[in-house]
């Protein structure tokens, strides 16, 4: 008798559900739901995750990806009447879901033109 498949049960979720940490065997054997954590949805998880795993191969797609994403938040505004401050506007770039996945494709197309290519990237950053 298998203890294993008794004592834990088989549930499917969805790929885009998830407990906030990476679940692993030992993880579901021994805590199926961690506490006081409930399941968040999120719809963006598969383009996450398409995003993330891209690999870059092409010199002209790297070349594009660097050209079109900026390298710093381009919604960052200071709004100035002469040497006077009125208003500072935060970068917005954080508020974007796929910030992380699109910083990391231009950074990895980056390293394909510089390791792989040996092209000088400095007219990128």
């Amino acid at each position: 008798m298998n203890v294993f498949e008794h004592t834990v049960s088989y549930r499917t979720l969805p790929n885009w559900v998830g407990f906030g940490k990476q679940e692993t065997a030992v993880n579901v054997a021994t805590n199926s739901q961690p506490y006081g954590q409930k399941p968040h949805f999120d719809p963006l998880h598969p383009l996450k995750q398409w995003l993330d795993n891209t690999a870059i191969k092409s010199q002209k797609l790297a070349r594009l990806l660097c050209k079109f994403i900026p390298s710093q938040c381009p919604f960052e505004r200071e709004v100035k009447i002469g040497d006077r401050t009125l208003l500072s506007i935060p970068p917005l770039c954080k508020l974007n879901p796929l910030y992380e996945q699109v910083v990391g494709l231009r950074f990895r197309a980056l390293c394909y033109l510089a390791d792989e290519c040996g092209e000088d990237v400095t007219p990128y950053c």
